[in-house]
C-alpha cells in the first residue's frame, strides 16, 4: 500500500464493493424462485386498476390527459415487469453469530442488520397470492421504528422453521440484559 504524506498506513480501509459484498459474512440464502410470481401478479394488478382508471377518465369525461398519463405509466409498469425476477434474485439474508444480515435492491442496494437480541417480533404473514404458491413473508420488528425488515418469499415451512429460530436467539441474547 503506498504511503500517502498525511495519511497513516496503519488505517487500511476496504474499497466500498469488498464491504458490501460481505465475503467472510458467509452464503446468502435467497428466497423461492416462486416469489417472481407472487411479484409480477401484483404488478399486474396495479396496471389494471391504472389502465381502468385512465380509460373511465377518457372515455366517460372525456379527459385525453388521461390516456396519456394512464398509458404512461402502463409502459413504464410493463418495463419493469422485465427486471422482477433479477429483484426478486437481489433479495437474500444471512444468520450471522450476532444478527441476522438482510439485504435486497439491484439499484439501490439496501443492507440492514438486525442484532437478535434487539428483536421484539416476529410474524409471518400470508397474501393470497403467497398462500396459492406455498409462500409466506416473514417480519420482525426491533424497538426502532424505522428498523422493521420483511423477508418475502420464504417457503412456509422455512418460514416458520426461521421465525423459531430468530424467537430463540432473541430471546437467549435478550437473557443478559
Amino acid at each position: 500500500m503506498p504511503d500517502y504524506p498525511g495519511s497513516d498506513p496503519i488505517e487500511a480501509v476496504a474499497p466500498v464493493g469488498a464491504r458490501l459484498d460481505l465475503p467472510e459474512a458467509g452464503e446468502w440464502k435467497r428466497v423461492s424462485p416462486k416469489y417472481v410470481m407472487v411479484e409480477i401478479v401484483g404488478t399486474v394488478v396495479f396496471l389494471l386498476i391504472v389502465c381502468a382508471a385512465a380509460g373511465a377518465l377518457w372515455l366517460l369525461l372525456d379527459q385525453v390527459w388521461a390516456a396519456w398519463v394512464g398509458g404512461l405509466i402502463a409502459l413504464i409498469t410493463l418495463v419493469s415487469l422485465a427486471f422482477e425476477p433479477r429483484r426478486v434474485r437481489s433479495i437474500g439474508y444471512q444468520l450471522r453469530a450476532d444478527d441476522l444480515l438482510f439485504r435486497r435492491g439491484i439499484m439501490y442496494q439496501r443492507f440492514v442488520s438486525v442484532p437478535y437480541g434487539r428483536m421484539q417480533l416476529v410474524d409471518i404473514t400470508r397474501g393470497p397470492v403467497a398462500r396459492l404458491l406455498g409462500l409466506a413473508d416473514l417480519k420482525f420488528v426491533t424497538a426502532a421504528a424505522s428498523s422493521g425488515v420483511a423477508i418475502p418469499g420464504l417457503a412456509e415451512a422455512d418460514a416458520d422453521a426461521l421465525r423459531d429460530r430468530l424467537v430463540e436467539l432473541a430471546e437467549s441474547r435478550r437473557a443478559g440484559l
